[in-house]
């Protein structure tokens, strides 16, 4: 059986910060587009299950965004009776899901989290790149 990978400590400090930021939020998982646990601070709720529904609910927004000629997905908003569940796309191979309460303002809660995904796009875009072994730096 494999060990979990340890929660990226940049991706933690994003999560913190957009705590920080959203004090209505009751928890946030970041996942890989297909449903694994990158980092999370969801008390109350099992990261895991939040990341699988997540994976399921992204290919049908995938689906729908693509029949409907509206272009690659951005964002997913579920509103509940005790709630928000916003989900973000975080670069190529992440998302970010945000559980929110009712009275959060939810256009404060579009731009932070869309400024969140962005910079844990950027971390794992950048974790995931291919790694060179060549130097390309020209000489001068």
């Amino acid at each position: 059986m494999t060990q979990p990978k340890p929660p990226d400590p940049e991706v933690l400090a994003e999560i913190e910060r957009l705590r920080t930021r959203l004090p209505q939020l009751t928890g946030v998982v970041a996942a890989t587009v297909d449903g694994l646990v990158l980092a999370e601070d969801a008390p109350g709720v099992e990261p895991e299950g939040v990341a699988a529904l997540t994976a399921a609910a992204l290919g049908v927004s995938l689906r729908l965004t693509d029949a409907t000629g509206q272009g690659g997905f951005r964002e997913l908003l579920v509103r509940g009776e005790d709630g928000y569940v916003a989900t973000y796309a975080a670069g190529a191979t992440a998302v970010l899901t945000l559980l929110a309460e009712p009275r959060i303002n939810v256009g404060r809660l579009h731009l932070e989290a869309r400024r969140a995904g962005a910079r844990i796009g950027e971390l794992m875009d950048r974790t995931n790149a291919p790694q060179d072994t060549h130097d390309t730096t020209p000489t001068v």
